[in-house]
């Protein structure tokens, strides 16, 4: 199982910026889609942002215009530029590759700590 190694967490103040990298200690082949997700304390995990091989992003409503997901499939890398931070983006952060044709299969990371401070 190949390895995703995240980091760039941390802790940082309302209305600050982060940026989370997450990358392959191999290289993934056939990629079809980069996420982040997230799981706040007490709650679900839930998708933040995903890019597709083509290009196309998809957000969740609540990261609209503050996240940025930008992907390097050459590199099996995935990062995530996050600004504005408030309270509410505190949570542990995965990193998540899909890769496969017929069988997919998913590639997770360790999770990495996000917290922001009011």
């Amino acid at each position: 199982q190949v390895q995703l190694v995240e980091s760039g967490g941390g802790l940082v103040e309302a209305g600050g910026s982060l940026t989370l990298s997450c990358v392959a200690a191999e290289t993934i082949f056939s990629i079809n889609r980069m996420s982040w997700y997230r799981q706040a304390p007490g709650k679900p995990t839930d998708l933040v942002a995903s890019i597709l091989v083509d290009g196309k992003t998809n957000y969740a409503d609540s990261v609209k215009g503050r996240f940025t997901i930008s992907g390097d499939n050459a590199q099996s890398s995935v990062t995530l530029q996050m600004n504005t931070l408030t309270p509410e983006d505190t949570a542990i952060y995965y990193c998540n590759i899909n890769a496969g044709g017929a069988i997919k299969k998913n590639y997770w990371g360790q999770g990495i700590q996000v917290t922001v401070s009011s």
